[in-house]
């Protein structure tokens, strides 16, 4: 089909290393939760200031039309590591655990030689609620999925988190964004005495509710309302640690074959001040722009040589075809049907058509860009659908479908072909089995027996203990 993948032959994957004269890079990836596309202080952003966000895309690729998998963060986390869409994986929204069935990118970065790390909100394990540690003998912890090295928590989390360190619980002091990347560059330091090449997923809790940033990195804001001005603080304090990373990637000699890969995890948050989408319709949970265009910028210095900003429509989906073909992953290592594409020949040129369209399927909503056209599902149900011009029309103020019945019906045909193959992905027909395995349900920790011996220590942390008490009520 148009909209689906061509998987990269082995030769071609390797000829790109071959043909760079370079050895397999470092790999980062970096996300932030609930950023929206307009919080960068390279997009003149009001009151918020990013340079070392800014400095890293000053050296690297800025993608300004850069989509997350969906609109909500497991779903977003669960398409990085497939290059799937997330139903076809089976989270369908955020808490929902990734099938155990699914390949993951870990899995196939360690076959090639790579030490593997994940840092921060996992969210992928079936549990909601304020994020805890993970147990060592979780079913669907980082380290099922492909991940040697681990301090996660089941989601969000704020300064003085409670971690799991491979299933042992840590108590650690700072904001979450220094933690994480302290705890990374330890495992990045290991790996560079071993001598291997290495995947690390830092996945902040910044800028996600509830919000604790410190005084000073808040003081800047302070005409704010109180939940606006942690938000801002935040961020102020991850673009700081990102510096950090920055510059102990340089002090380490390996920023040059490292490849740093940012983005946000979905849209902006609503009531937050300044609005936090740059405009857009939308915010997070929706298909609008607002709530799934987000901030993303490549930097790799060994073959990123010129910095350069791309309106090329690319998606959180990508991200595993990319690595596959730049690290040499074969083919048998990722579940198809793969719905990204591999970015690679934007790094070196100035490609801005895409060819293959980036499908969304979020419960009853769709979507489907092409370019500067997008199909909007605002009802699958119902089967209703909308057309815009992004090009034009990047509000999304203006439905053109009327005007357009012929493309309309051509991307209607296109999306319910595609949405077909995503129904027997549900079903499992992608794995051998033909069938899906039992999977944990969906639910909230505190009802889960083997967290209930916890629920008196966990209720004491400030930042949780309300939604605790809510939530057990219920």
């Amino acid at each position: 089909m148009p909209i689906l993948t061509i998987i990269f032959s082995g030769w071609l994957i390797f000829s790109f290393l071959e043909k760079e004269k370079i050895q397999k890079p470092n790999i980062i990836l970096i996300m932030t939760d609930d950023q929206g596309w307009g919080q960068m202080g390279y997009y003149n952003h009001p009151i918020l200031k990013t340079p070392n966000l800014d400095d890293m895309a000053r050296n690297g690729i800025r993608f300004d039309r850069f989509y997350a998998g969906a609109p909500v963060c497991s779903p977003t986390r669960a398409s990085i590591l497939t290059g799937r869409v997330n139903d076809r994986t089976g989270v369908f929204d955020h808490g929902f655990a990734l099938r155990s069935q699914e390949k993951t990118i870990a899995q196939a970065l360690k076959k090639v030689g790579y030490s593997t790390g994940h840092f921060g909100k996992w969210h992928l394990n079936g549990l909601k609620g304020p994020g805890v540690p993970i147990l060592k003998d979780d079913s669907h912890s980082p380290e099922k999925f492909g991940f040697d090295h681990w301090l996660s928590t089941t989601n969000f989390f704020d300064t003085n988190p409670l971690m799991s360190n491979k299933g042992y619980f840590v108590e650690l002091e700072g904001s979450s964004s220094k933690i994480i990347i302290n705890q990374a560059l330890k495992f990045i330091k290991k790996t560079k005495t071993n001598k291997s090449p290495f995947f690390a997923v830092i996945w902040d809790g910044s800028p996600h509710a509830p919000w604790q940033a410190s005084d000073k990195d808040r003081n800047e804001f302070k005409k704010l309302d109180e939940k606006s001005q942690n938000h801002y603080g935040e961020l102020v304090a991850f673009d700081r640690n990102i510096g950090i990373l920055r510059k102990e990637l340089r002090e380490m000699n390996i920023s040059e074959n490292t490849i740093l890969w940012f983005c946000s995890d979905n849209g902006g948050l609503k009531n937050i001040f300044p609005e936090t989408v740059g405009g857009l319709k939308g915010s997070k949970g929706t298909l609008w722009e607002g709530g799934i265009r987000v901030p993303s910028i490549i930097e790799w210095p060994a073959i990123i040589k010129q910095s350069k900003i791309t309106n090329y429509p690319a998606s959180t989906m990508d991200i595993f075809p990319t690595i596959a073909e730049i690290t040499g992953i074969d083919n048998s290592d990722m579940i198809t049907p793969i719905d990204g594409i591999s970015l690679s020949p934007i790094l070196k040129s100035n490609l801005e058509i895409r060819n293959v369209k980036i499908p969304f399927r979020f419960k009853d909503t769709g979507a489907l860009i092409d370019n500067n056209v997008k199909l909007m599902v605002t009802s699958l149900s119902e089967m209703k659908f909308e057309l815009y011009d992004l090009q034009n029309d990047p509000k999304e103020s203006n439905d053109i479908a009327n005007l357009n019945q012929d493309l309309l019906e051509s991307m209607k045909k296109e999306y319910l072909e595609w949405n077909e193959t995503v129904n027997l992905s549900v079903l499992g027909q992608d794995y051998a089995e033909k069938i899906v395995f039992d999977q944990p349900k969906s639910h909230f920790w505190w009802f889960d027996n083997d967290y209930k011996i916890y629920i008196n220590e966990f209720i004491k942390r400030p930042e949780y203990k309300n939604r605790i008490k809510e939530g057990l009520k219920k």
